[in-house]
């Protein structure tokens, strides 16, 4: 069998400690403990999120707890005129790019005005359908390479979605047509409830970029230096190439994988154990302690106002007025078709009859 090597870069260890020097460009004291507020913010505002789901005031909800320097690093490296392609797990990516915490709350209450970004006009909205958002994808990195602006689409997905028909058919047209897309997976070793060597029989996710003609690396997902630097290289490369890139990034989902998920039915408890040694927010931690005489008082003011953000934003999404009845009907197309009419006034009529 013949197979490609594929690179898998890391710079910090478990213990926070650098096993490689770090790339002058990011040796910067302020930019590296912005990057932590990013991380803490993100942590608590899952914890929040999931709080507000379980006293029921929103829908179901897609942690990213233990995955926050994969979107952490997306968010610091991209440019203000890229355009960002989510998944559900991309929180850190999106509040640095200027969507409001109170929006992304406001979406999983239910309510579709939350993706209508007051700040960030451009990027998509999060996706929830598999693997759709790698077509999206495709399709403005097609229009961004007409404009000839060296903008690049950066796109989302996690190990699961690499296995559908949208995933193949994207990869297979960026690397065929050259588009400038970057596509950063989230290998968290479950799709769900099934583990990643049940989901494929690829020697890692990155391969699968390789038999599309696509540059790919490995990146270790928990280390969020190596993640910054990986997606900093991958931005530059496409657009000096004009050709896409692959990021497989490696983490592990120490959550459930939503709120109506349980994850102990499947989920080996030493394991998880020993992926919870690993996480990113401690790691990266210890790297500030060891290398930027990181303090205690410092680490409690970053936590104390990343939670009054958090806090804010959970107070403002409270005070949205709910959208009205059958609103979200109005949102699916310009003109809506007769049927969905119908459907709408068929949810109207059934809501009265169970006031």
């Amino acid at each position: 069998m013949i197979t490609a090597r594929i690179k898998r870069q890391q710079y910090l260890d478990t213990n926070g400690i650098l096993n490689r020097p770090l790339p002058a460009h990011i040796d910067n004291r302020e930019q590296l403990i912005e990057l932590y507020q990013t991380l803490v913010t993100t942590r608590l505002f899952d914890e929040a999120a999931v709080n507000l789901q379980r006293t029921g005031i929103i829908g179901t909800y897609a942690q990213s707890r233990g995955q926050e320097a994969i979107g952490g690093a997306i968010g610091k490296a991209m440019l203000c005129d890229d355009v960002f392609i989510p998944y559900y797990r991309d929180i850190a990516t999106q509040i640095q790019r200027g969507v409001r915490l109170e929006e992304i709350l406001q979406y999983w209450g239910g309510d579709e005005r939350g993706s209508c970004f007051a700040k960030q006009k451009h990027d998509f909205p999060l996706c929830v359908p598999i693997a759709t958002q790698f077509c999206h994808a495709i399709g403005v990195a097609f229009a961004l390479k007409q404009r000839a602006n060296q903008n690049v689409a950066v796109v989302t997905g996690g190990d699961g979605s690499t296995s559908k028909g949208d995933f193949y058919e994207a990869i297979n047209i960026a690397g065929a047509m050259s588009l400038p897309c970057l596509f950063v997976i989230n290998n968290n070793q479950w799709a769900i409830s099934v583990p990643i060597e049940h989901q494929t029989a690829a020697e890692t996710i990155a391969h699968k970029a390789y038999a599309a003609g696509i540059e790919s690396t490995q990146i270790e997902g928990n280390d969020p230096i190596a993640m910054l630097v990986g997606v900093q290289q991958a931005l530059e490369k496409i657009r000096h190439s004009g050709k896409p890139f692959f990021i497989e990034a490696i983490s592990y989902r120490i959550c459930d994988h939503t709120t109506a998920d349980d994850a102990t039915r499947y989920m080996q408890a030493q394991a998880l154990q020993d992926a919870i040694k690993k996480e990113p927010l401690i790691r990266y931690k210890k790297f500030l302690c060891q290398y930027y005489d990181w303090s205690n008082e410092e680490d409690l003011r970053v936590y104390h106002d990343s939670q009054q953000v958090v806090h804010q934003a959970v107070e403002d999404f409270q005070l949205i007025k709910q959208q009205q009845d059958g609103e979200f009907f109005d949102y699916m197309y310009q003109d809506l078709p007769v049927d969905l009419a119908e459907q709408k006034q068929t949810f109207l009529d059934e809501l009265k009859r169970h006031e």
